[in-house]
């Protein structure tokens, strides 16, 4: 989908060679203002300065995934029409 569009990735990292930790994902809220939370069919859009890493937790304890920063916005976890979304702006 990012190929469609015309996107490029400036930095790939794989969830299981190298996860993120805590502090890497309070860096990531500290450079944008809006997150939105993927989970399953429904996601949640909110301040960045109201989320804390444990609000990115998946159900397993690790930190959900995709993670795609755009600008000043955060998506975290795979949801295809906030993911549209997040490319349109």
């Amino acid at each position: 989908m990012l190929a469609q569009r015309g996107a490029t990735v400036a930095h790939e990292r794989s969830a299981r060679a190298e996860p993120l930790d805590e502090r890497a994902v309070a860096d990531l809220l500290g450079r944008v203002t809006t997150v939105w939370i993927a989970r399953g069919r429904s996601v949640e859009e909110r301040p960045a300065a109201s989320v804390t890493p444990d609000d990115l937790r998946g159900p397993t304890g690790g930190f959900r995934a995709p993670i795609l920063r755009r600008g000043k916005r955060l998506l975290v976890g795979l949801h295809r029409d906030s993911l549209t979304r997040l490319l349109a702006h």
